[in-house]
């Protein structure tokens, strides 16, 4: 999302202003070209040579400034940014947007662009929790400004409270979230991932190789792209995406319970989980000792979750499911479709190279309930969520 972006970070005089050093370092190594603009008080807490080091580019103070090729500056910046970015805002800068206020370079640059704002803001729990900051946050999101809620902690002064500047991670979400087309708003959008576990005994388990890197990936594009995501997960080792509710569960039974208490509300589901099939018939209470003979588990079919989906389907609402195989792909996946009642089925193969569990990297096909197929191919998981969902969508939209 960042590649080939130009980024103005607009650097305001807060004590977190040093902390934008390493969000323009980020910046520019996810390929972004980051032009920063200061104020006169961000220059007291960090020098501008630091962030021309950390861009390759000239930090942009003065408006007046004479030291530049011919043109008017503010209205260029203003112009190439495809995103502006203030971090920290202080409540000062957030004033001067509200009202429209400009009177240095960063009010007036940001005055003058036409791109998404993201604004962060960092200040002393007083000035934030203040009515009037309050207000002119709500007239920056009510005009479309991209706010990233500060984190609670203690502050440079010594209050606790909220006030400290989001981490980097939670700025570079805002950031592609502000560049992302919000085509998902208003849908309600239920992802399954990972593995599920059958305990044999309170120490083992039957599962398998799943990471959740798939389903991951889906849901957290999904929320990029302005959905309400509910992600159902199996135990992974994966971070939460950002503004996405989670539900935790372990075995089959426990995910057919949260999803499909949770299936009538939701616009489209995407089975991206690798359910177990079976679980034993009985799990011992103590630990299972070692034996002379052999041990024989009993197991018994473990629900079908995406089977019940596909016969609960409400008019309207879309299924898509996944398949891996490690033969005979298509005709497995095309029975699978047809069966458990999917408007789209993602196939992959186990023996791709870069495909399947533990990558981050997927190839896959598409297959759709009207008989079409598509090929994607390698590559990365976040990207092929993107056409999972541009195509669910597009199925959505026809009324199909």
């Amino acid at each position: 999302m960042l590649r080939g972006k130009t980024v103005a970070l607009c650097v305001t005089g807060g004590i977190a202003a040093y902390k934008a050093a390493d969000l323009t370092s980020k910046l520019r190594g996810a390929g972004a070209d980051v032009r920063v603009l200061m104020t006169e008080s961000a220059t007291q807490f960090i020098s501008p040579i630091t962030f021309e080091t950390l861009s390759g580019n000239r930090a942009v103070v003065d408006t007046f400034d004479r030291d530049f090729a011919w043109e008017v500056e503010h209205i260029s910046l203003a112009k190439a940014a495809d995103v502006f970015v203030i971090a920290p805002a202080t409540a000062n800068i957030i004033a001067k947007a509200a009202h429209g206020i400009a009177d240095d370079m960063v009010s007036t640059t940001l005055l003058a662009t036409r791109a998404p704002v993201v604004v962060a803001p960092a200040m002393n729990t007083g000035m934030y929790d203040n009515p009037v900051t309050q207000q002119n946050l709500e007239t920056l999101r009510e005009r479309g400004f991209h706010i990233v809620e500060p984190a609670s902690g203690r502050l440079a002064c010594g209050d606790e409270g909220r006030g400290k500047l989001a981490d980097t991670a939670a700025l570079l979400c805002g950031i592609e979230a502000a560049l992302t087309a919000q085509d998902l708003a208003g849908l309600n959008v239920l992802v399954t991932a990972g593995p599920t576990r059958e305990a044999l005994d309170p120490v083992r388990f039957l599962s398998n190789h799943s990471t959740g890197k798939m389903g991951y990936a889906i849901a957290a594009r999904a929320a990029m792209r302005g959905a309400r995501v509910t992600l159902v997960s199996g135990p992974t080792a994966l971070e939460t995406p950002k503004g996405i509710c989670r539900v935790d569960v372990v075995s089959a039974c426990e995910m057919r319970d949260a999803v499909v208490s949770r299936a009538e509300q939701q616009d489209i589901i995407i089975k991206a989980a690798a359910v177990g099939d079976y679980r034993p018939a009985e799990t011992a209470s103590e630990k299972l000792k070692k034996r002379a003979d052999d041990m024989a588990v009993s197991l018994v079919r473990n629900p079908d979750i995406l089977q019940e989906l596909g016969r609960k389907k409400r008019v309207g609402q879309l299924l898509c499911g996944f398949a891996m195989e490690t033969q005979n792909l298509l005709a497995n996946a095309e029975e699978k479709l047809r069966n458990k009642n999917c408007d789209m089925l993602v196939a992959n193969s186990l023996r791709e190279p870069g495909a399947g569990f533990a990558h981050d990297t997927n190839a896959a096909t598409l297959l759709f309930a009207d008989g079409r197929r598509e090929t994607a191919p390698l590559m990365r998981k976040d990207e092929l969520a993107d056409l999972i969902l541009s195509r669910l969508l597009a199925l959505l939209r026809s009324g199909r």
